[in-house]
């Protein structure tokens, strides 16, 4: 931001963003002596110190911003200062949501998180009180700096810039999640740090839903799941909810998804909605491959190629596609697999055994991101994701749909309600891996803010 000077009791001068109130382009105030034009600044923005006319050092916050656990970095997460306060509520459900979309409370000093999860955000406005928003898609934690010093470095605590964990903290996007037999997604909730207290029936008040697929049917304090087939089978249902996750269920179970349920998940991604699909969860993009299901055929053709095989060879490791043509976060995951331990060989991914399958083939590059693909077995993807509506141009999509043939480590006790039918056991490479798609997918459509 450009520096323009205005009076301040510490240092004398002080520089006023750009005008936010205009088009014109026009400088109202004339030189002011100073070196610079005064301009139209408005609020907290005037407040932006001309630390260089001094020569001296930006005014600078630093810090790492964690998942709600306090110990996982987070990549590509916006941290700023918003000129305007109090910040708008989230709306809940599935909406357009493009990275070309302002950030709410016209930003006077934004940055984004790097592969290590460090952030340094420069020239934001000195004083008293200064706001701090961080934030990606509707994960959202707000605070207060009760000083900032003029053309200093400040460090920010973990304790204050790790994502909320619970709603008293901030926003958490609303999440559906079907349960499984063969995965455990539910537990990966909970190893990122949502608190207990948020996972709900739908019924409940918690910011996370559980429905039951086959998997773990009822929730400590909470009760007995709905079944899965009320969430997907009504696009009114999923349009609730900002994101959700269908967990594996061992098989495709076509009987339980119908044609209408099809056409509901394609909707609701369509308009904004975010679904991760758990391995045999292809069936609500390949679309049903038991003869008796052949009524239900794909809703999202030629996005990929398929194989429907089974398990991966052991040992197993999967490789990050960093290739920008394919995925274009592509080297930012590997670096940051590294930085947090997730890989021990930059780009690669060892598996836990039987917790990798071969459902697909290929995703088409015109079509779809590949994330990870088989160090071996012909290099088949692992991961990959696609926006929505896929049939349009990029620039009319609004939704992402994630599909993964890589397990959470380890299966559910389904006979055990959540919480106690999920170990606290540290992060696998594995599920490092799934908790960067599990933030990356509430993210907005279309790259960076920038």
């Amino acid at each position: 931001m450009r520096a323009l000077l205005a009076g301040f009791a510490v240092l004398s001068l002080v520089a006023c963003g750009p005008s936010h109130g205009g088009d014109d382009g026009d400088d109202t105030g004339g030189d002011d002596g100073g070196g610079g034009m005064m301009n139209n600044c408005v609020g907290i923005e005037c407040q932006i110190v001309d630390c260089a006319k001094d020569a001296l050092p930006p005014t600078t916050l630093t810090g790492t911003v964690f998942a709600p656990n306090g110990t996982l970095p987070l990549y590509g997460v916006n941290v700023y200062v918003p000129r305007d306060t109090p910040l708008p509520p989230f709306t809940e459900g599935a909406q357009c949501s493009r990275c070309s979309d302002a950030l709410a409370g016209n930003p006077v000093a934004r940055v984004q998180t790097d592969e290590t999860g460090k952030f340094r955000l420069e020239n934001l406005p000195a004083g008293d009180n200064i706001p701090l928003v961080i934030t990606s898609g509707k994960w959202r934690r707000q605070l207060t700096i009760p000083r900032v010093e003029p053309c200093a470095e400040a460090v920010l605590p973990a304790a204050d810039t790790r994502l909320p964990k619970n709603k008293s903290e901030g926003d958490i996007p609303k999440i559906a999640l079907t349960t499984g037999d063969a995965d455990s997604l539910e537990c990966l909730i909970r190893k990122m740090g949502i608190d207990d207290s948020e996972v709900t029936t739908d019924a409940g008040t918690g910011r996370v839903h559980f429905y039951r697929g086959d998997g773990v049917s009822s929730i400590t304090g909470s009760g007995t799941l709905a079944n899965a087939t009320t969430l997907w089978g009504s696009a009114t249902k999923l349009d609730d909810y900002d994101i959700v996750f269908f967990s594996c269920e061992g098989a495709q179970n076509a009987n339980t998804k119908s044609q209408a349920a099809m056409d509901a998940v394609k909707a609701y991604a369509d308009l904004g909605g975010r679904v991760f699909a758990s391995h045999w969860h292809n069936i609500w993009i390949e679309g049903a491959t038991t003869p008796a299901a052949a009524q239900r055929p794909s809703v999202w053709t030629d996005i990929a190629t398929w194989t429907n095989g089974g398990n991966t060879a052991n040992p197993t490791v999967n490789l990050i596609d960093e290739d920008v043509a394919n995925n274009k976060k592509g080297k930012s995951f590997a670096d940051w697999m590294v930085n947090v331990g997730g890989s021990t060989v930059r780009g690669e991914i060892p598996l836990v055994n039987d917790t990798g399958k071969t459902t697909v083939d290929q995703v088409k590059p015109d079509r779809g991101e590949r994330w990870t693909y088989l160090k071996n077995q012909g290099g088949k993807t692992q991961n990959f994701q696609f926006t929505t509506p896929n049939e349009m141009p990029l620039e009319a999509r609004c939704g992402k749909v994630v599909f993964s043939d890589m397990h959470v480590s380890g299966n559910p006790n389904i006979n055990s309600p959540y919480p106690s039918a999920c170990a606290l056991t540290p992060l696998t490479p594995q599920e490092k891996a799934l908790a960067f798609m599990f933030f990356d997918i509430a993210s907005c459509v279309g790259g960076p803010i920038f």
